[in-house]
Parts: C-alpha cells; structure tokens; sequence
C-alpha cells in the first residue's frame, strides 16, 4: 500500500442520495488523509472534498479491535459534511504548448496532471475500503477472498460521484467506469498505467509529472498478483460453473425450466425439454411431494444420460411466501369450445385429444383443447378416422365428436376429434359410436379433474381474508356482509398488517388497501383489477410492500424438504432472503447435514433483500458452496415499484458481477410464447438483455418445449454469422 503522504491532492466526489440503499458507513476515529480532486464541468471547475480513510500504519491496532465491521455494516469512505465554498478556484494553469500528434491532442482536450491525480485518489479509496473491512474480508472462505474483496471496491467506487470522471476518461476514450465492476482495482492500475506512460512519452520535458507520487511498482504491486482482468474473469467463469455447470457447445448462457406434476404426464416431455436446450431443471418445492419429485428427477437423469447432456437439478425451498390457501374445488367438468369470430361463426373447432387413460398424454407437438380419458381400452378398436361420436353433455345438450386424426402413443393409441358446438364434459359421459346402419360399443369418460376455483374482484369489491380455514369453505359473493372471502393460514400476515397499507395478490394483477384487522381476519377493499374484474385462485401470492414483516428465514417445511434435495438435488434455491440471518441460519442446516458442495441460490425477491444484496453476498462467501443469485421479477416488482424493475435488475447484476456471482433472469421470461405459442416484441428485448445473466429461467407453460427453442436461438445467436451478413450487406468498396 502506498504511504499515507504520497498523494497529497484527490476529488470530491459525493453522491447525495442516489445509491442510498448501499449499507455504508464510514468511522471517523482514525486519522485519515483528505484529499482534493477537480472536476470540470461546461468550462467551470469545482471541487468537493472526500475523506479517503487512508489508515496510517500505526493505527492497525485500532482497526482490528473496536472498530471491526458488524454483520450489517460495510465499512466505505464517504463524503465530509464541511463546506468546500473556499476551493472554489481555477485548477493547476493549462499544459504547455509544447507537444505534437495525439499527445498535444489529448492534453488540450484534458489536463492530463489532473486526471491521473483524480484516478490514483480513486486507487487510493479504493484501497482503504478494503483496510476497513479487513476483518469481515478475513472470515469469507478463500475460494472467494479475492472476489469479496472486488465487491468492497466496487462498493467504495458506488459511494462516489464520479460523473466528472467519467467525463473526462470519454473525451480520451480511456476507460469506461460503468464496466469495471468485474475487476475494479486492476481497470484503476491499467488506466493510471497507460495515463502515466502518455506523459512520459509526450515531448514535454523538464517537468516531474510524478512528483509526490510513489513509482509504479510500489504503487501497483497489485497488478501482477490476484487482482488481474484476466484472472478477475477466470474467477467469475470458475463461479458459474461450479454453480451451473459447464456450457455446451457453443452457447453462452444456461436455459432453466420449472416443472411440476404435469411432467408425469408424459413420458417425452423431459426428453424434449434437454433436447431443446434445458440444461437446468427447477423444481418448485411449495408444489408437489417428494413422490412426485424423485419421479421428474429419475426421468431427468434418465434423458440426460441417454442424450449426453448435462442437466442439473434446482429445487427450490418454498420459503415464508404468503399465498392464498387452496378454494374449494369446482366441479369435475372440463369445457369443450371452437374458437368464433366476431359475429358467433365457428371459424376452427375445439380440438379434443381421446385415450385410454393409460396410454398417456398427448404428443408434445399437439396442443389439444380439452383432454378426455375413456375407461374401455376396446372401444379404441373399433374408431377410426371420420367416425362421429354422439354424446350428452353435463347439460343435456346434444353433441358430437368428429375423429380427425390417429396417433400411435407410448402405451396405445389415440385420437384428435373435433367439436363445433360449445359442450360440458364430465365424469361419467358416454360415448357411442353412429355409424349408418348401427349404434357401436359405449365408452365412457372417467377422472375428469374438478376445475379450478377461483374468484373474480373488481374495484370497488370488499375481500375478507380469514386466518380460519374452515371458514373458507364458502367463496361465494355475499357470504359475509356483501364480501367475498378466501383464507391464508400464515400468522404472520394478521400479525403485522394494519389499516391503510397497500396489498397486492398473484405477483401484482390485484392490489388493494386494507381497512381494517382484527386477530383473525383482515378487510382489503380492491383498488385496481382488470376492466372485466381478476381472477383470484388458489396458492396466489400475497404482497404487502408497506408492512416490515419479520419473517422466519427458513420453516420448518423447508428443514423437511432441505434433508430430500441433500439427496437429490445439485442447487437449493432459498427464497425470499431478507437480510443475513437468514444465511447464518441456513449455512448452519448446511453444516450440520455436511452439504458444502451444494450449490446456493439467493432469491432476490423482497424490498429488503435487494437493499442489503451486498451484505447478503459477503455473508454467503463465509462458506464453500457454490453461489449465485436468482432476481425474482415478480415478487421483486411488486415489493419495489414496477417503474423501479429495470434499474434494479440492473444494479443486481451489477453487484454480483462485482462479486462474480452468477445471476439467474427469472419470472415471465417469454409467458405469451409460453401459453400462447405467440411473443411480444417486448418480451424478445427482455430476453435479449438476459444475455448479461448466466442463466434464464421460463416457467411451465402448454408450450414450453418451443418457447425453449426460441429462447436457445435468441441467447445463442452466433455472432460471427449475424456480422457476415450485415458485412455482405454493405460491401467495403461502397465505404471507401
């Protein structure tokens, strides 16, 4: 480290308010040196002055003893309150005239002098940052020392204002600083290296242009050891596949997909998920048993073998989410209905997939309306193609399937049939075969599964929500004084809410404001749902982004689940992280299970978790497993302000960046493809800009397997082939 005497002039750069969030702090008790660093802008220059808290050497007594960090501060030099009105004047007299060629360029443009004292102050707090949090940096494991430390320098240049400085290094195309997150004091050491060989090899002479600054080697010993670009980017490529696993062929960035119990129902559907470019599986554990879960495991361990490609396995604690407690479920009826234009005229018939029920599901490739089951595995033996079958619906109503289609399954045969008319199906129907001269055998559909419940609000709706589940049981309109009701079995919701705080239901669609609880119920009157009012079902988030609910980190539920993915899984995914206790908890069921190569996944998807992102961070790097973060989008917009998303998901991945962290884009990453088959222009931009994150996440949907494909396309689109068609383009003998 330099001598504290050896720069004697460096900037002021304060930030007031932007970057708030950041939990620095800086101690006054130590001697520090304070230093000045000019900063023109629109030809007037000013100064502000900063403390760079550089320590002297004598005081490491001190530092080490009372004044240690504690678990929610990180020690950085910030501004000093005292005025700077007096330093108000014109800075070091502009360069001599003497020069030639690019230098002369250079230095009427910028005073070099200046700079480079601006960007040796900047070395210099960047450094004393990491003297104040020596010993935190002292308890992260040493397979991530170095990039805990990268952390704290970013974080020290966070705290700065350092827009005029950025300014400057443009006008000479020297370094961007919104880019040297990744390996902050090496990008510092070049700079200053490549400014300082600028001066030397300038004409002017006669001028000590390093007076008062110590030589580069003593200066920068750093660059040579752990702190290089080259082994900053190995540390994060190091990262990212112990966490994710190595990446294949020629892509650049994992896919993960959610699956759950429907991908039982067919034999393919794991197969075609790695086939089209999954390389990670996630499994929600709020959903679903463990039977359920070691059946997808085994299938995608299965598949991953036979098509040798690595697949891993996320499974994700479900964690303190508040949701909706299930509905009473509907009736078992499924409804069968063509697709009309405006004036009612049928313009393509409902499609509708006919099996044995162990046959399985349909192919992949088909998206059927409506999916019935028949109990006579004969009746199949006697359909063919153009045959009509007759039926009476739930109603009575008169209705016909038309068989379209055969296809030969994994254990039989089925059918695509075609309906016209609007019908209710339901367990118990029965199909007969009429043909022109007779009435052939009769099958009947069975496990019909009852319809999802659900509740339409509207503004101006009253909603009760009870903690009593037994009084969920009715959800009609009127039930109690004109109010619809649903049940959440979470104590903590009825024990921190009060009157006039903002809640909102199933990740935003519904919000809402609370007029009054009692011990066991709470009374939200809707303040926005769609025109047509909003679907409220079961298992739907609930969000109150007003209230400080002090959460348990890690339930009891998720101590159960956590002792079958020791067993199963590659990566735990921990949800809803708040601040580190919930780490300290959780490293500690870690230990306890000696799980320290299980991968750890924070799910950044509260207020208070992405405010204290940094701390979480360095409080994960305390223990070997390998790390990364997933932004949550959801819950995360709703929690922080949907016009707040993109800065945030931007500062997280910058954060983690700095800390070569892998990041996981999560949460409606192309859902129109998904359950539509048809993207919005907006959501291709959103994936394209998930290219920064080592992975993206999509959710399950009726076409998954596709969305997949396109979203492989988009990330790994080869770059060499899109310049050699725009070069083809635009022919070189046309530019000169």
């Amino acid at each position: 480290m330099p001598s504290s005497q050896a720069i004697h002039s460096a900037d002021v750069f304060s930030r007031r308010g932007k970057f708030s969030h950041l939990p620095c702090k800086l101690n006054v008790k130590q001697s520090v040196e304070t230093v000045q660093l000019w900063a023109k802008i629109k030809n007037t220059r000013t100064t502000r002055t900063t403390a760079f808290a550089t320590p002297h050497e004598n005081d490491e007594g001190e530092r080490s003893g009372s004044h240690a960090c504690s678990d929610e501060q990180v020690f950085v030099p910030l501004e000093n309150n005292y005025s700077s009105n007096d330093l108000d004047e014109e800075a070091a007299g502009s360069l001599p005239e003497s020069g030639s060629g690019v230098f002369q360029m250079v230095e009427h443009s910028v005073n070099l002098a200046s700079l480079l004292d601006k960007l040796k102050a900047l070395h210099l707090h960047v450094l004393a940052s990491e003297q104040w949090n020596a010993s935190r940096l002292k308890l992260c494991h040493n397979n991530y020392v170095e990039s805990a430390k990268n952390l704290i320098h970013y974080l020290a240049l966070k705290c700065l204002d350092i827009e005029p400085l950025k300014d400057d290094l443009a006008l000479i195309s020297l370094l961007n600083l919104e880019m040297v997150n990744s390996s902050v004091l090496a990008s510092l050491t070049t700079c200053i290296e490549l400014l300082e060989n600028l001066q030397l090899n300038s004409s002017r002479t006669g001028k000590d242009v390093s007076a008062g600054i110590s030589t580069q080697g003593k200066l920068y010993h750093q660059k040579n050891g752990n702190f290089t670009i080259n082994t900053m980017r190995m540390k994060a490529c190091l990262n990212r596949e112990l966490l994710l696993g190595p990446l294949q062929g020629s892509r650049c960035t994992h896919i993960m997909t959610t699956v759950g119990e429907e991908a039982l129902e067919s034999e393919t559907l794991i197969t075609d998920l790695i086939k089209a470019g999954t390389s990670i599986i996630r499994i929600n554990c709020a959903h679903g048993s463990p039977e359920s879960w070691s059946e997808i495991i085994r299938r995608v361990k299965r598949s991953s073998q036979m098509l040798e490609a690595p697949c891993r396995i996320l499974m994700d604690l479900a964690g303190p989410k508040l949701r909706t407690d299930n509905l009473k479920p509907g009736p078992c009826v499924v409804k069968v209905s063509a697709k009309k234009n405006a004036t009612g005229k049928v313009i393509f018939p409902a499609q509708v997939w006919l099996s044995h029920k162990g046959a399985g599901a349909p192919p992949p490739h088909l998206s059927p309306d409506a999916v019935l089951f028949i109990d006579d595995e004969n009746f199949f033996t006697v359909v063919k193609v153009g045959d009509s079958l007759r039926f009476f619906d739930a109603r009575g109503k008169k209705r016909m399937l038309k068989i379209s289609r055969v296809f030969h399954v994994f254990s039989g045969t089925g059918f695509m049939a075609e309906c016209t008319r609007t019908a209710y199906v339901s367990s118990g129907t029965e199909l007969y075969i009429k043909r022109k001269k007779d009435r052939l055998p009769v099958g009947q559909v069975v496990d019909v599964p009852p319809r999802e419940s659900s509740i339409r609000l509207r503004v101006g709706d009253l909603l009760i929500i009870s903690r009593d589940s037994t009084c969920g049981e009715d959800n009609s309109y009127g039930h109690v004084s004109g109010a619809y009701r649903i049940t959440c079995s979470s104590g903590y919701l009825f024990d921190a809410v009060k009157p006039g705080e903002r809640i909102a239901f199933d990740d935003g669609k519904i919000w809402g404001v609370i007029k009054g609880t009692t011990s066991s119920e709470i009374v939200v009157s809707i303040t926005h749902a769609g025109l047509r009012g909003t679907k409220l079902g079961s298992q739907k988030s609930i969000n109150i982004p007003d209230s400080n609910i002090r959460f348990k980190g890690v339930t009891s539920k998720d101590l159960v689940d956590l002792e079958f993915v020791k067993s199963h899984a590659d990566m735990v995914g921990v949800s809803f992280i708040r601040d580190t206790r919930d780490i300290i908890v959780l490293r500690q069921e870690l230990e306890e299970r000696k799980l320290q190569n299980l991968g750890i996944v924070l799910k950044i998807e509260t207020k208070s978790g992405f405010e204290k992102l940094p701390l979480l961070l360095l409080e994960a790097m305390k223990s070997s497993n390998p790390l990364g973060v997933m932004i949550a989008r959801g819950d995360l917009a709703v929690e922080c302000g949907w016009e707040r998303l993109a800065d945030i998901q931007e500062e997280i991945l910058s954060f983690c960046g700095a800390a070569h962290i892998p990041v996981i884009w999560a949460t409606q990453v192309l859902e129109s493809l998904v359950k539509s088959r048809v993207p919005t222009r907006a959501e291709i931009t959103d994936v394209a800009s998930g290219r920064k994150a080592s992975c993206v996440m999509l959710n399950k949907g009726r076409h998954i397997v596709e969305a997949i494909s396109t979203l492989d396309n988009i990330l790994n689109s080869n770059s060499r082939q899109m310049k050699a068609e725009v070069k083809s383009l635009v022919p070189s003998s046309h530019l000169v």
